[in-house]
């Protein structure tokens, strides 16, 4: 875990610093150390935004107890670091001071009297990412008006008659004057600074006096802020936490004298890599601990890695990923998948409040597929969300309970086939009917009195898939019930279908006995309807015989003209689908 730096007086310039100066550094690097680590607890937990303050809360007094003793804290900004006295005061690498360079900022005041509400305000502008949308530093600043922050910017030096290498002026300088000149002892405080070249006239010891200066602003074009975010990134992920976690574990395999310690220091390495959505690196750490805690004779590796599988599977951490996972596709699906199989079961809540906030379909099949593995040895908080009221909470329990291939599943699945959501139900009784055993056939022979037609007409369809001649028997009950003639065309004409399908006898001469019947004046619609429903039936046998009867109905030429026509249809459609579109009669 990273370190507030010492000074170290051996090393290059410290040697010159006053006593005084040289405690300056040492309070100004613990309150930098404080603030960096503030910056990465909220860069984590950006949801929880009532915890912020007590991120920042030791920052602010490392400030606080610096300003006490000295006044204002005044930082120089450069490209990689803040310093004072020529001192950096980070100790890591981090784009924060970047930020605000680019943007021409060349010192940061913290004053007396610093409040955390500011505090909080900085540290979020420093967040900020302009390339993803938001202002840039300077004017979010502006905007933000905090009483106890100031900064100093310089826009640019430029002469109209001379090239750059003619012209060199000490830019530090020229701020440390504009500071002097802008500080005073009244309750105003800077904001910004703009000045013409006589104000600077005879005021800078060691710079040549500047005749036509023009404050002109340079700003950086688009490729090269690409460029730079490129090689930031490169340098992070390629270079940097490779090498860091290599370290680590050098550190580990030459024996653990602080656990503690290490397990922090594994923990933040996980933090700054979820931050990068870095899960190739993070399941190298669980495979190289839980190969050294295999060796290990002791159990103080076992429970660092039991402690840092523990951290990857928080609430926290895991909306961190569904924040990720939200709206676009992983990079290597592979690496989000091994990371997610790792966690233990303590992991199934969060990751079933992950799964209710992905939009992308994908994303959703792969957080299920995980979750599947749960399932079969913890159905409870899948099985109690069948009863949701959301449509896609079903849809995605069905589909993680499928996929365990949990032994009671389709029992399971019985209290959703109670929803009221016609959808849900249709694709519930669709794989209920995959199952193929004796549960799944009494499920779907039940659903043939179910109160919505679409679901009744599902499981006709489903139950000759079965046992046909059970289905045969339990089809022509329904039809033969008096409440039958009540139901719609479509779902008479789906039963009979179905009692066509199950090929039996039986089914085959019911069709046969339903043609032959002779119309009366008193019952020729009656009569009509049920000739219609056999050939629906012969249409749902889809075989040899059936063919060969609708042929003698096309050929019968007493039988009316709308069953004619039907039994057409059907034998041609039979023939097709036995023979293929070569076998069809050209006036087909």
């Amino acid at each position: 875990m990273a370190q507030p730096q010492k000074a170290n007086p051996a090393a290059s310039g410290d040697a010159e610093l006053s006593p005084e100066a040289r405690e300056k550094v040492e309070m100004a690097k613990t309150f930098a150390f404080h603030l960096l680590k503030g910056i990465k607890q909220i860069g984590m937990y950006r949801h929880n935004e009532s915890r912020f303050p007590e991120f920042l809360g030791k920052a602010l007094e490392s400030v606080v107890a610096y300003n006490d003793k000295f006044g204002p804290l005044s930082m120089k900004v450069e490209q990689q670091n803040l310093t004072l006295h020529g001192e950096s005061l980070f100790s890591e690498d981090t784009p924060l001071p970047y930020k605000f360079f680019r943007d021409g900022i060349r010192q940061l005041i913290f004053r007396p009297g610093l409040q955390i509400e500011e505090l909080v305000t900085f540290t979020l502008i420093a967040l900020s990412e302009p390339e993803r949308g938001a202002e840039d530093v300077l004017a979010q600043l502006w905007r933000a008006s905090m009483e106890h922050v100031e900064y100093v910017v310089v826009e640019g030096f430029s002469m109209e008659t001379a090239s750059e290498e003619e012209v060199q002026v000490e830019v530090d300088k020229v701020v440390g004057y504009l500071y002097s000149r802008l500080t005073t002892n009244s309750d105003d405080y800077l904001r910004f600074a703009r000045v013409s070249a006589e104000d600077l006239d005879s005021k800078l010891d060691g710079v040549e006096q500047i005749r036509g200066l023009v404050v002109s602003g340079r700003h950086a074009s688009d490729e090269l802020k690409a460029k730079l975010q490129r090689e930031v990134t490169e340098e992070e992920n390629a270079r940097l936490f490779p090498k860091l976690v290599s370290a680590v574990f050098q550190v580990v395999e030459g024996g653990v004298e602080d656990a503690a310690l290490l397990e922090e220091i594994f923990v933040q390495l996980l933090d700054m890599l979820l931050i990068q959505d870095d899960f190739a690196t993070i399941n190298q750490i669980v495979l190289k601990l839980r190969a050294l805690s295999q060796r290990d004779s002791g159990a103080s590796l076992g429970k660092m890695l039991d402690n840092f599988l523990h951290k990857m599977g928080e609430e926290q951490r895991l909306m961190r990923m569904g924040e990720a996972l939200k709206t676009t596709r992983p990079k290597n699906p592979a690496d989000v998948t091994r990371y997610l199989q790792a966690l233990d079961r303590d992991a199934i809540f969060p990751l079933l409040a992950v799964l209710e906030t992905l939009e992308v379909p994908e994303n959703r099949v792969l957080l299920g597929d995980v979750l599947a593995g749960f399932a079969r040895e913890v159905p409870e908080p899948f099985v109690a969300r069948l009863s949701s009221d959301r449509p896609q909470t079903v849809r995605d329990m069905v589909y993680i309970l499928e996929k365990s291939n949990h032994p009671e599943r389709i029992k399971m699945f019985g209290q959703v086939l109670k929803s009221p959501n016609l959808v849900v139900k249709l694709e519930v009784l669709h794989i209920i009917g995959k199952g193929r055993t004796g549960e799944s056939r009494r499920m779907i022979a039940d659903a043939l009195n179910d109160p919505i037609s679409q679901v009744r007409m599902l499981a006709a369809k489903l139950l000759p898939e079965f046992d046909r001649d059970k289905a045969y028997s339990d089809l022509v009950r329904a039809v033969r019930d008096a409440s039958f003639d009540k139901k719609t065309p479509d779902e008479r004409a789906a039963f009979y279908s179905a009692i066509g399908s199950t090929g039996t006898p039986g089914a085959l001469s019911m069709m046969q006995q339903m043609l032959a019947v002779k119309p009366s004046l008193l019952n020729k619609k009656r009569v009509m309807d049920d000739k219609l429903l056999a050939i629906h039936g012969l249409a749902g046998a889809c075989s040899i015989q059936a063919y060969k009867i609708l042929q003698a109905v096309v050929e019968d030429k007493s039988q009316p003209l709308e069953v004619l026509t039907a039994a057409r249809k059907a034998m041609y459609q039979t023939r097709k689908t036995l023979f293929g579109d070569s076998a069809l009669p050209e006036e087909a």
